[in-house]
């Protein structure tokens, strides 16, 4: 298997790489990062100030994946998802391909001094989050797992790196 972290508009090439590293440790595979696109326009919506997820996840989506291959676009704007305010991320299951926003998940979005460690913590859980949906897996109630559904930052704060023992069996692992 393989992942492929895609950049979507303006994100800092050290902060993917950061990515990569922590995604590779997570799931031991090769974990890659190549450039998205940047036009972005055709997903923004003017009256939210917000850019709308199935719109780039749709343009994320390529027939000329590789088997074995799962991509997730790390985008810095602000994402909504229909009946959503926003959204940390998103997964199209059939596609195997995965959308997060870094946005939100910064501290400077809330007021707070930047913390670049905490994003990256912050990011590599949505990422790990929306790999898991395209593995098969649903939200968890386990306030723990990785795959709880978080509605606030404070629930990506509290949820750990890792899949419970409940999600982790459940996994459609590709080899």
């Amino acid at each position: 298997m393989r992942i492929i972290l895609k950049t979507l508009g303006g994100v800092d090439d050290d902060t993917m790489e950061e990515l990569r590293k922590s995604v590779n440790l997570v799931f031991g595979c090769p974990v890659e990062v190549r450039t998205g696109f940047n036009y972005l326009a055709h997903a923004y919506n003017p009256e939210r100030k917000q850019y709308l997820s199935p719109n780039l996840l749709h343009h994320l989506s390529t027939p000329l994946r590789e088997k074995n291959e799962k991509t997730v676009g790390v985008a810095d704007i602000d994402l909504y998802a229909p009946r959503l305010n926003f959204v940390f991320g998103q997964a199209d299951i059939s596609s195997e391909t995965a959308l997060v926003s870094l946005c939100r998940l910064r501290q400077e979005y809330y007021g707070l001094p930047t913390d670049e460690a905490r994003l990256i913590e912050r990011a590599t859980k949505e990422i790990v989050h929306e790999l898991g949906h395209t593995f098969g897996l649903e939200h968890c109630p386990n306030q723990k797992c990785v795959m709880h559904f978080s509605n606030c930052l404070a629930d990506t704060d509290y949820k750990e790196l890792s899949f419970c023992s409940e999600c982790r069996p459940k996994m459609r692992l590709v080899t």
